[in-house]
This record gives C-alpha cells, sequence and structure tokens, in this order.
C-alpha cells in the first residue's frame, strides 16, 4: 500500500456523512461506508466493500471485493440495539467475508484482532471476540459468543459451534465440526471433532523450544490417561506438578476456569464418555 497520507475514494463510493477516515484511507469504486464506521490510518477498501454499522477498522487493514463488515446480526434477539465491531490493526480480509455487529443482550461487540488473515467467504457471528494471529481459511464459520484466541489456525470449511472457546496457538482441521472447546495448542479433526494430538507445527512457529514442546507432549498424554479420574482433577494435578511452567498453566486454567463446559478430547480416549470430566 502506498504511504501517501492523503485520503483517496473512487467517484462511484458512497462514504456517508459522519464516517471517520484516517490519513492515507483508500476507498475503490462501488464501495459503501456508512455514517458510524471508522477507518484508521492506510485503511484499504479495493472495491465493492460494505462497511456499516457502528463499525471501526484498524490502521492497516485492506478489504477485499464483496466483504460486508458491521451488518446487524443474524440472530432473533437482536433488536435494534446500538452494538459494535471492533477490528484491530493489519489484519487481510478477503473476497466476501463477513462480520456483524454484536447483540444487545451479550456482549455487544464483536471483536477482532491484530495482523489476522480471514480467506474468502469466512464468517465471524454476532459477539465474538478473535485474538491476534488468527487464520481463517475460505468458508470457516464461527458461531455467535464464541472466543478464539491468539495465533489460532481454523482450515477450509471447518464450523465452530457458538459459545465455544478455542485456546490459543490451537489448530482445527478442514472441514472439522467443533462443539466442544478446544484446549490452547490442542489439534482437532473430524465430525464431530476430536483432539488428535497437539499444534506442534504451530508451536514450533510460535518460538517454543524442542523441550517446552516435548514437556507438553507428556502433560498432553497425563491430562487424557485413562487414570480413573476427571479431565478437571487432571488437570488440577497437572497446575500444581507444573507451577512453573506457563504454557501448562494456561492449559489448567482453560479447562478449570468454567466448571460447566464441555471439551473436545482423543476419539481413542474414554474421556469421550465422560465428555469434559463432569464431576
Amino acid at each position: 500500500m502506498s504511504q501517501d497520507n492523503s485520503i483517496f475514494v473512487h467517484p462511484t463510493a458512497v462514504v456517508e456523512s459522519g464516517a471517520e477516515l484516517g490519513n492515507g484511507v483508500r476507498i475503490g469504486p462501488l464501495c459503501h461506508v456508512g455514517p458510524n464506521v471508522v477507518l484508521g490510518d492506510r485503511v484499504e477498501l479495493i472495491s465493492h466493500v460494505v462497511v456499516t454499522g457502528d463499525t471501526t477498522i484498524g490502521e492497516g487493514t485492506r478489504v477485499f471485493p464483496n466483504a460486508v463488515l458491521g451488518t446487524e446480526p443474524q440472530n432473533t434477539a437482536y433488536k435494534g440495539e446500538r452494538t459494535t465491531l471492533v477490528i484491530g490493526r493489519n489484519n487481510t480480509i478477503r473476497e466476501g467475508v463477513t462480520m456483524h455487529i454484536g447483540t444487545g443482550n451479550s456482549r455487544g461487540e464483536t471483536v477482532v484482532g491484530d495482523n489476522c488473515m480471514f480467506l474468502a467467504y469466512s464468517h465471524v457471528a454476532h459477539d465474538c471476540v478473535l485474538g491476534d494471529h488468527v487464520t481463517f481459511s475460505n468458508n470457516v464459520m464461527i458461531g455467535g459468543h464464541s472466543t478464539i484466541g491468539d495465533r489460532v489456525i481454523v482450515g477450509g470449511g471447518a464450523g465452530i459451534h457458538q459459545y465455544c472457546n478455542v485456546g490459543h496457538h490451537a489448530f482445527v482441521g478442514g472441514i472439522a465440526a467443533v462443539v466442544h472447546d478446544v484446549i490452547p495448542y490442542g489439534m482437532v479433526v473430524g465430525n464431530r471433532a476430536y483432539l488428535a494430538g497437539l499444534n506442534l507445527v504451530g508451536m514450533k512457529r510460535s518460538g517454543m523450544s524442542k523441550e517446552e514442546i516435548n514437556m507438553l507432549r507428556h502433560v498432553y498424554r497425563e491430562l487424557f490417561a485413562d487414570n480413573g479420574c476427571t479431565l478437571r482433577e487432571n488437570a488440577r494435578k497437572l497446575q500444581q506438578t507444573y507451577a512453573d511452567q506457563p504454557a501448562v498453566r494456561d492449559i489448567a486454567h482453560f479447562i478449570l476456569a468454567d466448571s460447566k463446559r464441555k471439551f473436545t478430547t482423543p476419539r481413542s480416549s474414554r474421556r469421550t464418555r465422560l465428555d469434559s470430566g463432569d464431576e
């Protein structure tokens, strides 16, 4: 993108009165920008992009043709409340992507972090919260109220059920149907999705050492061991045993944070019968 600080709006684009445009914003042919939209510095809408509602897009983000951002949620509970969509910096939003504002009876906002990539026709539903460096492949769909951690990668055509939490550095395989929470660093595949191990590639890419990765592989086996304990009991033991290991603390906290949530588990483990280790 050009570093020119001047604003460019194509003659065929519509920018409604009240919209705020930062330095270097570029709005291409046949785009529509609503009156309550804020575009940060150097945001580029390439062409045929709709940005509406109370939507803020952070600096350096590029939006490709036919993306629609900030429209009303697909939720019958929504009654026109003023809610928001907040998109962070340096994101890439490819063709046909949709992202909706929040609902008045939930978070009231949909939040997307920085440096994310959304490939063609992926969807971010109302009241979702996404971390930084998230990647959605083509046709990924996430239901409302979901939380996606930092550096999560979701393969093409995967679906994530509403209210699911996917921990940081997790990997969701293509066409997977995720109906329960996914632990940090977990790798899930299948329909219904099951844990197939740890996201070793993602862990290496994030800079984790060989020693850390081997330690987490051992922790994973202990966490889902068929030892007569529930998942949460194993998580508590690991939390104490590895109190000085931040990655293990993250996984244990994720599991223990809410006693009512269910988790995606290994297919071959008796955890699939316990579902989440309900006590």
